[in-house]
């Protein structure tokens, strides 16, 4: 019996060791590096003015939601690799409704994910799955700007009082082009598509990686002067320091939890379009991590919906809930943000999720 135990622990351990260093080897370098690099340029170099144009509390909603809401389009991420940057639209002054559609909309509607998703499982799935996306990262940005609009209004006057105070101390970059940091920006993203795309052979995709960081150096030792530089690189370590500790930890306790519960245990529970069954699958997604790309055939395959087992409902609760949330990002997102709202924001993410996936297994059945 002892014997028994101690290798069920031993392989539970072995297990979640496994998911981390699979994890680490598959995502630090081309996932979390540069998203680092450029949460710490959003939160260091980035005007506080234009964060709050596209994402503040009093931006214009069609602008703001617009913009969180469909910015997964573009940046083909995880539940993880979008925390970097959540953390710094937040620490930057962003409204908690557009930074939550962000941080929902970012690995939930990513082009690649969404032309995989419709060529694989079938293309009113993969209709389905962009157009809730699209409508759920709104729904939860706007809920979560209405329950938390006087901590908005509490962080704005603060964030206003130390970018005022900031400006007086620091007048550094008045001189610089507008249009510089942009730029910066736009190749650090580059460097993070490149280096996450499986359309390029290897060699080809490590020069061009090689070719858009040296164009960030050099940009960033010619147009930034030496304390820029400095606060660059603070807040990119700081975020590393405070988010990357916490993803380990989640990793692997996602690993242990992977042992003890594996996913084929729970395929006869997703055979029907029902609220219990698409429940189930929300929660399960908000749990597991599923790499961008990689949940089309966890879904189809592993959960088998290709093949029938999976019921269309609780296969769109997966593809909602799974790419969006995992138990590490969910540790992130506690710390980020706080209990309070990070409770609320999880909540959302599986209820609606349940709700959209019953709603379409009732439509398409």
């Amino acid at each position: 019996m002892i014997l028994t135990a101690t290798f069920t622990i031993m392989a539970a351990l072995e297990a979640g060791l496994s998911t981390l260093m699979e994890y680490l080897s598959a995502h630090v370098l081309t996932c979390l590096v540069p998203a680092f690099f450029i949460a710490g340029a959003i939160a260091a170099l980035l005007n506080k003015e234009t964060v709050l144009k596209y994402f503040g509390a009093d931006a214009p909603k069609w602008l703001c939601y617009s913009v969180a809401a469909t910015s997964g389009t573009i940046l083909a991420v995880c539940s993880c690799t979008i925390l970097p940057m959540f953390a710094g639209i937040e620490k930057r002054g962003a409204g908690i409704g557009p930074a939550t559609a962000f941080l929902f909309s970012g690995p939930a509607i990513n082009l690649m994910a969404i032309i995989l998703t419709a060529r694989v499982l079938g293309l009113d799935l993969g209709i389905a799955r962009a157009l809730a996306a699209i409508g759920m990262a709104v729904v939860i940005g706007l809920i979560m700007a209405s329950i938390f609009q006087k901590s908005d209004e509490k962080c704005r006057a603060n964030s206003d009082l130390s970018s005022a105070l900031q400006a007086e101390a620091d007048p550094s970059g008045e001189s610089r082009p507008k249009y510089i940091t942009a730029f910066f920006l736009a190749v650090l993203v580059a460097i993070l598509l490149t280096a996450t795309s499986s359309a390029l052979p290897l060699l080809p995709k490590a020069m061009t990686v090689v070719v858009l960081a040296a164009i960030a150096a050099w940009m960033m030792m010619k147009y930034y002067p030496p304390e820029e530089r400095d606060s660059f690189l603070e807040e990119t370590a700081w975020l590393a320091k405070k988010i990357f500790p916490l993803l380990v930890v989640g990793t692997f306790i996602t690993g242990v939890i992977g042992y003890f519960i594996p996913a084929e245990m729970l395929r006869s529970y997703l055979g029907s379009s029902s609220i219990l069954s698409c429940f189930i699958a929300s929660v399960i997604g908000s749990l597991l991590y599923m790499p961008t790309l990689l949940e089309v055939p966890i879904v189809g395959t592993l959960f088998g919906y290709s093949s029938g087992i999976t019921a269309a409902g609780p296969a769109l609760s997966l593809l909602l809930a799974g790419p969006s949330l995992s138990l590490p990002s969910m540790i992130v997102i506690w710390r980020v943000i706080g209990a309070k709202k990070a409770s609320v924001y999880i909540s959302l993410v599986v209820i609606i999720s349940t709700l959209v996936g019953m709603l379409y297994g009732a439509v398409v059945s």
